[in-house]
């Protein structure tokens, strides 16, 4: 992908957060189990690879995987 190092991180970062509060805010999730589900996917270790380009889709599209 053509974005820089700090882009991507900055990118990921708020996919990350808006996917984590999704799950607290709309479904209710505790916190503590929202943020295991996001982080221990298997989706978030593409997310961390800027190659795939996942950090430039919706929130509510890569849950869509999760759940």
């Amino acid at each position: 992908m053509n974005v820089s190092e700090k882009d991507f991180l900055y990118l990921k970062e708020q996919v990350t957060a808006k996917m984590i509060a999704i799950l607290t805010e709309e479904q209710g999730l505790p916190l503590e189990l929202a943020i295991d589900k996001v982080y221990s996917s298997e989706l978030f270790q593409k997310l961390c690879n800027a190659e795939t380009g996942l950090f430039f889709q919706s929130p509510r599209y890569l849950l869509s995987y999760i759940q």
